[in-house]
């Protein structure tokens, strides 16, 4: 019964990031009269949207369930496919339901789209979410408060409810709690994988981008201990690694399914930012404007999309290496991925120089075979497995 529990609640969770028509946030929208905002990967300031009674909505691509036709006149060839499927949806109406959109600094592709979206949709509240490469409290951190409270500013304009602190506070502690969750299941991952399977979590990670923050909490609750009570799963032989480089452009579920049967278990990821780009709680004290500030300035995690300041590129992938006791990487970057691709030289020499096994394969999130890349990653956790320590 366990087992047909946790089948269940994955399934729906599937079925509702893959719902492009977005029949959740309507149903929302009806029921509360708030304002859903789209946002895109990696990170936004959710909880500034939630004190304001808005709904935000994770928009991550079309997956390889949308047909992409009028997309591919917008971007060349030579540009990565989210942004395709992004438009996409935005102009066959699916987007429709969203009263805005924020394109978070990824690279320029993103901030291309944000012009793009403005351009078509100029009823739309359409923001590039421009973050500090500075990360002085009196140089970044007054930037950023000043790009938060213009967005604050504008929700308010568009029909959210004006700024308050004491909701801002309560929201943080809300989000808060769910990226404890979140590190708590990639806690239980590390330690036993074989309970956590990655395609599982990965489902529920992007359905918490568009469930209410309240009702993910309660499902990610549900889950956890549905799978600590789950005797039927029991560990097996396989390769310990990590996955590096889809912080973006989403990977199709097939593709984690695929790398797990190949004999991997996934023990840490890029899957989903949003859920864990902050790494410690963000303080409830004070002002907590600043406290959002302050938390994206000084604990924010390592990104090719975030300036490292004085560190070498590399050292934090090793360091995930020896946290998760990982026995290998699998660099896996979307087709024309910039930020990850121009960072992957400098990881593979922090690897090599660690002495940590890696292979490297590129995706789109509309890909549907994966046998080559099966082959590939199965000879790699084989290799682990018979070699290692050799």
């Amino acid at each position: 019964m366990t087992s047909q529990s946790i089948a269940a609640l994955v399934e729906s969770a599937n079925q509702l990031y893959r719902d492009y028509d977005f029949t959740s946030v309507k149903e929302w929208k009806a029921r509360t009269g708030g304002l859903a905002i789209g946002f895109m990967p990696i990170y936004v300031p959710r909880e500034l949207l939630h004190a304001q009674g808005c709904l935000p909505v994770g928009v991550m691509g079309g997956g390889d369930d949308l047909e992409i036709i009028r997309g591919d006149a917008y971007y060349q060839s030579y540009i990565c496919h989210i942004p395709r499927s992004t438009i996409e949806l935005g102009l066959g109406g699916k987007l429709d339901c969203l009263d805005g959109m924020l394109f978070p600094a990824i690279c320029d592709v993103i901030r291309n789209l944000s012009g793009m979206w403005k351009l078509e949709f100029p009823g739309k509240l359409s923001r590039y979410l421009d973050v500090p490469q500075d990360f002085e409290d009196d140089m970044g951190g007054v930037f950023y408060r000043a790009e938060l409270e213009e967005l604050s500013a504008d929700l308010a304009r568009r029909g959210a409810r004006p700024y308050d602190a004491e909701a801002l506070r309560t929201s943080i502690a809300v989000y808060n709690r769910l990226s404890a969750l979140v590190r708590e299941l990639y806690q239980l991952r590390r330690d036993e994988p074989w309970l956590v399977p990655t395609a599982e979590l990965y489902c529920l990670l992007r359905a918490a981008t568009i469930w209410p923050v309240e009702d993910a909490i309660l499902h990610l609750e549900t889950y956890r201990d549905l799978v600590r009570a789950d005797a039927s799963r029991q560990p097996m032989d396989q390769a310990r690694v990590i996955l590096a480089g889809s912080f973006c452009e989403q990977p199709p579920l097939g593709l984690i399914k695929t790398l797990e049967r190949s004999g991997c278990y996934i023990v840490d990821d890029d899957f989903v930012q949003v859920h864990r780009w902050l790494v410690q709680p963000v303080s409830t004290a004070g002002d907590p404007l600043d406290a959002l500030v302050s938390a994206f300035l000084h604990h924010a995690m390592d990104s090719p999309t975030r300036y490292c300041g004085e560190a070498t590129k590399g050292v934090e992938l090793v360091q995930r290496v020896a946290a998760a006791a990982a026995e290998g990487v699998l660099l896996c970057a979307p087709s024309f991925c910039d930020p990850a691709l121009l960072d992957q030289p400098m990881a593979v020499d922090a690897l090599e120089a660690a002495g940590v096994p890696w292979t490297a394969f590129k995706y789109a999130e509309n890909n549907g075979q994966f046998q080559v890349i099966r082959e590939q990653a199965g000879t790699f956790a084989d290799s682990i497995k018979l070699w290692s320590g050799v």
